[in-house]
């Protein structure tokens, strides 16, 4: 019961962290990691040990989920090379260095365990990074990269790891197995991924009742993490195929009034098991407290602090030599002739700011705490205790240093919002209200036909001014939510506008981030006409 008092009580601090982060204008998760230290400080608190195979089903499924059902598959192709770089080259940098710096400090490291503990930092968390670039309103660009990479990087990373593991129990791996071991992992992640999406796919429509909805989307999400690892695949890499192969589909087969809800809860849950992460680092660090004197805890201090400079130094240097290079190859020609064009290159102020959004979090403390403990199933993981004290010691002192600094250093660089999801929102908008005026003929003596196709004019005509930079329209009433109308030809209506949103991000003419936003609009506007309107069957049910 202590254990369960003290996690509630600690959620709540959470929420009044993250509040208070907000109006500071730091990132939540560097609030909530210091919270989690405290935790190891304080005398009394229970220690807690988290079976290994639940941490990253528990902590990262969800989470990444809920990551890449919102990232938007053209915006990710236009930027592939910044963010396979990011996910590829910046991780394989980073295990590197941190391997080679670990087995200097500790000669007696096997490899394999330092280049577990590489693999365990290599991947920073966006959502720290994202917190604090959405209040700051960048370049779009910025956090289409940012959050790509948060999507594959930990794939990536949680391969090399995975193998390091085995080859640390084990004591020896085969490396001329690797490369088809990883093409085949790759591969038939993929493919299980796009099936399983499908599989879903044919269940969603059938479904009206919310909580049915929220349990069987959340159950999918451990179900399909379970049978990747079970069949030997990358959870990671299926879990970001399946939820983009869904989000293509999904806007149009579930129902508004079981989004709006739904959303809602996954937002709920991605706080809360970021909360818990850090909380049961919390207790993880208590133990490992108790084993050491303090000789040894410095000893550790030392190792951490050498591992979390070259975590930040090896991305650093991959940013901007991967900018600089970028530059370099698109110099003029000696005869002043222009150079080739780099349409992914990052600007010498972007690449400052990603080069700085390297804070690390969830993956890698699930990953930490998912280390073999030993026990009735297998030995225990060698220099345990190192490597998870060294993780969350890098995850707090990215979170504090580079998350506490971030807000600084972007205001510093005067990088400002270019605009272009405001726009793809303001072009939807009338797009999708050209749409539901075409579908709302006026009928002759019907009242109700000709009220609802004035609340449409009159929305057209100012979303027009908008698009046009004349600022807002005429804001004269009529808008239409004042009187009631026919049940069908508002069902007809609505259901254009969703159509010919589905279709601007079909052929690429609005983003994800666009699409997210009018969608939204359009759900409120939904659920709005259901109230209004007499209705039956399942969509306007109650």
């Amino acid at each position: 019961m202590d254990v369960f008092e003290i996690i509630i009580a600690l959620l709540l601090a959470g929420a009044g962290l993250t509040a208070l982060s907000r109006r500071i204008g730091t990132p939540y998760p560097a609030m909530v990691a210091l919270a989690g230290a405290g935790l190891a400080l304080v005398p009394g608190t229970p220690t807690l040990v988290l079976d290994p195979e639940l941490a990253l089903t528990l902590f990262v499924a969800p989470v990444l989920l809920d990551a890449a059902f919102d990232s938007s598959p053209r915006d990710l192709w236009a930027n592939w090379r910044t963010v396979t770089g990011l996910a590829i080259g910046a991780v394989l940098l980073t295990i590197v260095a941190v391997a080679v710096v670990a087995h200097l400090l500790v000669p007696g490291m096997p490899w394999a365990v330092a280049v577990a503990l590489g693999a365990l930092v290599a991947p920073p968390d966006a959502a720290a990074a994202t917190a604090v670039l959405k209040q700051l309103r960048p370049p779009h660009r910025l956090l289409v990269i940012l959050e790509g990479e948060s999507l594959f990087n930990d794939a990536s990373a949680l391969l090399v790891y995975r193998l390091a593991v085995g080859a640390a129990l084990a004591g020896s791996l085969s490396l001329a197995g690797v490369i088809p071991l990883l093409l085949v992992v790759t591969v038939g992640s993929v493919v299980l991924g796009v099936v399983l999406s499908r599989v879903l796919l044919l269940l969603t429509p059938r479904i009206h009742d919310v909580a049915i909805a929220v349990v069987v989307q959340f159950c999918g999400t451990f179900a399909v993490w379970m049978l990747a690892e079970r069949l030997h695949l990358s959870g990671i890499l299926t879990v970001v195929v399946f939820a983009m192969a869904t989000a293509r589909r999904a806007a149009d087969l579930v129902p508004a009034r079981v989004r709006i809800p739904s959303y809602a809860v996954w937002e709920f849950a991605v706080f809360v098991l970021n909360v818990l992460a850090f909380i049961l680092v919390g207790f993880q660090l208590k133990a490992i407290l108790s084993r050491i004197d303090s000789h040894t805890l410095i000893e550790y201090t030392g190792i951490a602090a050498a591992v979390c400079v070259a975590t930040i130094v090896a991305r650093i240097a991959w940013v901007w030599g991967a900018a600089a290079f970028s530059r370099w190859r698109c110099r003029p020609a000696p005869d002043g002739t222009a150079g080739p064009r780099d349409t992914v290159a990052l600007s010498s102020r972007a690449a400052v700011v990603v080069a700085w959004c390297g804070m690390r979090g969830t993956v890698t403390l699930a990953a930490a705490l998912a280390l073999p403990t030993g026990g009735a199933d297998g030995p225990a993981f060698p220099y345990r205790d190192l490597v998870l004290f060294t993780a969350f010691f890098v995850v707090l002192g990215t979170l504090v240093v580079q998350g506490m600094t971030l807000r600084p250093l972007i205001n510093g660089l005067q990088l400002k919002d270019d605009g272009s999801v405001e726009r793809e929102v303001q072009l939807a908008r009338v797009e999708t209200l050209r749409a539901a005026l075409s579908a709302t003929v006026e009928v002759p003596g019907d009242e109700m036909s000709g009220l609802l196709r004035r609340r449409y004019e009159v929305m057209l005509r100012r979303a027009e001014a908008e698009l046009a930079g004349h600022g807002h329209a005429s804001q004269e009433a009529g808008d239409g939510r004042t009187f009631n109308f026919d049940a069908e030809v508002a069902r007809r209506a609505t259901s254009a506008e969703r159509q010919r949103l589905l279709a601007l991000r079909a052929d690429g003419t609005i983003g994800d981030a666009a699409f997210q936003r009018v969608e939204q609009e359009l759900d409120l506007e939904e659920l709005d006409l259901q109230q209004l309107a007499p209705s039956s069957g399942p969509e306007g049910a109650s």
